[in-house]
């Protein structure tokens, strides 16, 4: 190693690094900093007033009443002596100067810059309807703790509002204590957007199976109170009415990139646009070498999906790409890491638990190649132009390794059973998925200059 690359190599263990998000990503990327040897000034700044805690138990093991809110505190795999920020959120990011500036005012300089801010709950489009007493979203602690005491209390009927996978853990947890609940769906079934339309008519069928009133193909278009503020009766797009005391708007989620704007980062409503070591690319397309993104608001090119940019709000995900920006933040260009692993997710619900390998939405055609779809017990496996992409499991998880490998591989699809229990008459059926609804919401720009030294984009404005 030459005396230039050991300064550089120095360098890069020194000097000042600020992570915006003190969630999960945030928080692994902070300890993984100093299990990489990074000795210099790490600042955390998080918008939420207390410790960085796990959400996924909160739509699962807390709302059930197994885990209270205030116990899903993230354990510390180490100290990472940093200075945390909290409580208040980061208001923009100035990159030609290195200063992240917060809503209070104070600027924060950095020589290096974390971006994993996550997404929030999407919440009820009509601000005076979604203050009625009874209306929750499901993404902090709080919004946990308050429906759980809810459900608790023991409404008449709950409405759910989507039926993604958040909204139908939410359904499942109220038929186990018998709470009578409705759940309205814009699309043709439960999990389409996630899993297509095979997967959304078992899932339909698994809902009604225990008494879940679901609704698809509808919206809700207002909710109603009374005269005290209380959410009495929901209005739906077909006509019919839904009484209810308690709804819970599972919509999705908003990626927490507005407060990149006039930052010059490629920022849209799907993340920020990175490479898969993570770093952040500007409006241009040109990769920063001191901006970094990882988790939920993270958008990069995985070489198995023909280098697509992909979003993913998966847990695994956020830990291994905070994990994968922190060695690149402090290493040099060759000893640099792609972010190469194959996506993975779970869920349980309606006493099932689903687990899946790879991009599902990544498909045009899916399969069942293993196991009884009326037991649910089954593999669902997904392909694109003749390839394995993605395997869905109910209560089948021991063959994940199995279908992560096809994909690694790129095997051909349909890929043979590996087992003796292949379902009768199985064959590849369109995977039909929603058409995209936020393409014309992207980052739109416009060029200008005329000569290579001088043309760049700006964003445009409507």
């Amino acid at each position: 190693m030459t005396s230039r690359t050991e300064a550089l190599q120095t360098f890069k263990r020194e000097g000042r690094i600020v992570i915006v998000g003190a969630s999960l990503a945030g928080l692994r990327a902070a300890e993984s900093l100093r299990d990489e040897g990074f000795t210099g000034s790490l600042t955390v700044i998080g918008d939420e007033k207390g410790e960085p805690y796990d959400r996924p138990p909160l739509s699962k093991q807390v709302l059930t009443g197994w885990v209270p809110a205030e116990a899903t505190t993230l354990p510390r795999r180490r100290e990472v002596d940093a200075q945390w920020l909290l409580g208040v959120p980061a208001s923009g990011l100035d990159v030609a100067a290195g200063l992240v500036r917060l809503a209070d005012g104070r600027e924060v300089p950095y020589d290096r810059v974390l971006i994993a801010t996550g997404v929030r709950a999407r919440p009820w489009p009509h601000e005076a309807e979604a203050a009625l007493d009874g209306v929750f979203v499901v993404r902090t602690r709080e919004d946990a703790a308050g429906l759980r005491q809810r459900l608790a209390d023991g409404p008449d009927r709950v409405l759910i509002i989507g039926a993604g996978f958040t909204g139908s853990e939410i359904a499942s947890i109220c038929r186990e204590r018998d709470i009578p609940v409705t759940v309205a769906e814009l699309g043709p079934g439960p999990l389409v957007g996630a899993l297509g339309a095979m997967i959304g008519e078992i899932a339909s069928e698994m809902q009604r199976a225990h008494g879940v009133d679901l609704r698809t193909g509808v919206k809700v278009t207002s909710l109603e109170g009374d005269e005290q503020g209380r959410l009495r009766r929901a209005h739906l797009s077909d006509g019919s009415t839904v009484d209810a005391d308690v709804a819970v708007v599972a919509l999705g989620g908003i990626r927490n990139t507005e407060w990149l704007q006039g930052s010059g980062l490629a920022v849209g409503p799907w993340g920020i646009a990175a490479d898969s070591g993570c770093r952040a690319m500007d409006l241009n397309g040109l990769i920063t070498d001191d901006v970094f993104v990882a988790g939920d608001v993270a958008r990069c090119p995985h070489p198995v999906y023909e280098y697509r940019f992909i979003s993913l709000e998966h847990w695994v995900n956020a830990v291994e790409q905070a994990e994968i920006a922190a060695h690149n933040m402090v290493h040099l260009q060759a000893d640099r890491w792609p972010h190469l692993t194959i996506p993975s997710f779970w869920s349980i619900q309606f006493g099932v638990n689903i687990k899946s390998v790879g991009v599902p939405t990544f498909a045009d055609e899916v399969v069942i190649t293993q196991g009884s779809v009326a037991e649910r017990r089954f593999v669902a496996t997904y392909g694109y132009q003749g390839r394995v992409t993605a395997a869905v499991t109910f209560n089948n998880a021991k063959w994940l390794d199995h279908y992560r490998k096809l994909i690694e591989t790129a095997a051909p699809f349909p890929p043979p059973c590996p087992t003796p229990d292949q379902p009768v008459d199985a064959k590849p059926v369109p995977v039909d998925f929603p058409g995209p609804m936020l393409l014309a919401q992207g980052a739109t720009v416009v060029v200008t200059g005329h000569d290579p030294d001088e043309r760049r984009v700006t964003a445009a404005r409507p």
